[in-house]
């Protein structure tokens, strides 16, 4: 009941105040706005972000080959360390937090179906690249297995974008093709997918080989690289140390020496990738929070006007008994509600932005990552919470100006 009535005075109020109230809601609803979309969108940036470094490799460890460029054991700087097939295996029995090991070879090569060609870089490759690259297969297909390795079998997997060279808008699947000549069968293609960190071009113009063919028609003795797999992504500045330790072991140089064997850590590529989208949001959010900010200064000037045109019913009340908290509910109360529905208004409007965006076709460039924002909950919590605050604190103040009028003086006020 005492809602009700404190709901009654307060629409009318705003009948007496259209102009003022209209404008302060569109304020917050403005400001709530802001602060979503601003958020979403940073959200969606972030998460878009991530998947694409993921999937140029999932948590990985890229080792290459190099060159000492520190003296070790009386052996001069400047020489070649050329890594081998065999050390993968090595790795994987004298560093027990990896997970998985997979060697590869690499080599640009011509394509051929018919009379279409495409030239693309291929690699020769293990069973468990395939989680690694993430190059999992659409349906209907498959990656390459341990059976492929073991028996050195022509199969081939495509990306998307080769294959649409080769076949356009044919089914590609169980076809012969020609790669530098040889005939490989199609077991697999790959969807396009999104991919920010890339060597000798994107994966979905790849073509995959098992590593024992690649090996056996080429001849290559020595590896491009080898991809490691921490079983956890915290141990990876430990497996690096040791992956040195074995290594200099091995071919004889200092572990200290850096260059002799290049590393790409895509885990901490991710987590400096996550400090910067951090630092984004924060800004983003900031800017939004301070459009808010900005309408909750319009919402505490009606009320203030408010409390300035009923300060004889503010007597009144405080004459017949009525308490300073009553009083100071009744103005947070009404701010509260001004907050509220604009807050209510901007939500929704966001979510229709939201919704729409979504539907605009993003499948290439920058569009993929700008138009895919993200309504997650983190963003819905946020903006509550900062509406909430502003509403209550724009209330507040006048709140307490109108608890602290003087009961005499204000049955005297004009």
């Amino acid at each position: 009941m005492y809602i009700l009535m404190l709901l009654k005075e307060f629409l009318d109020d705003i009948r007496k105040q259209k102009t003022r109230a209209f404008l302060t809601t569109i304020a917050i609803t403005w400001g709530t706005l802001a602060v979503i979309l601003l958020m979403a969108f940073g959200s969606g940036l972030t998460y878009r972000m991530k998947e694409s470094l993921l999937n140029a490799g999932d948590r990985i460890i890229r080792i290459y080959g190099g060159q000492t460029t520190i003296k070790y054991e009386g052996l001069p700087v400047g020489r070649r360390i050329l890594l081998r097939e065999e050390d993968a295996q090595i790795l994987l029995e004298s560093v027990p937090m990896i997970e998985a090991v997979s060697a590869n070879l690499g080599r640009t090569v011509r394509l051929r179906n018919g009379e279409k060609t495409a030239s693309t870089y291929m690699e020769g490759v293990y069973p468990e690249f395939e989680f690694m690259r993430r190059m999992y297969p659409a349906a209907g297909g498959r990656f390459l297995n341990a059976k492929d390795i073991a028996e050195k079998r022509r199969v081939v997997f495509l990306g998307s974008v080769v294959a649409g060279e080769l076949f356009g808008k044919e089914d590609p699947m169980d076809r012969v093709i020609a790669v530098d000549g040889l005939p490989f069968t199609v077991v697999g293609i790959m969807p396009k997918k999104m991919q920010t960190a890339m060597n000798n071009g994107p994966d979905d113009r790849r073509a995959i080989i098992p590593f024992s063919t690649f090996e056996s028609i080429y001849g290559d003795r020595y590896l491009d690289e080898l991809i490691v797999k921490p079983s956890r992504p915290q141990d990876s500045n430990v497996i690096i140390k040791e992956v040195r330790r074995v290594f200099g072991r091995k071919y004889r140089f200092d572990p200290a020496d850096e260059r002799a064997i290049p590393m790409w850590d895509f885990i901490e590529q991710e987590k400096i990738s996550a400090k910067v989208s951090l630092g984004i949001n924060i800004f983003l959010a900031m800017i939004g929070i301070m459009s808010l900010i900005i309408a909750g200064v319009g919402v505490a000037n009606i009320m203030y006007v408010v409390v300035k045109e009923r300060t004889q019913e503010i007597g009144i009340k405080r004459a017949v008994g009525a308490r300073r908290r009553d009083i100071i509910f009744q103005f947070v109360f009404e701010s509260f509600l001004i907050s509220i529905v604009g807050g209510g208004l901007g939500l929704l409007i966001a979510l229709g932005i939201i919704k729409l965006t979504w539907s605009i076709p993003a499948s290439d460039g920058a569009m993929q990552f700008l138009a895919r924002p993200l309504m997650s909950s983190s963003v819905v919590i946020v903006a509550v919470s900062v509406l909430t605050v502003i509403g209550l604190l724009a209330g507040l103040f006048p709140a307490r100006k109108a608890a602290h009028v003087d009961p005499v003086e204000a049955l005297r006020y004009e």
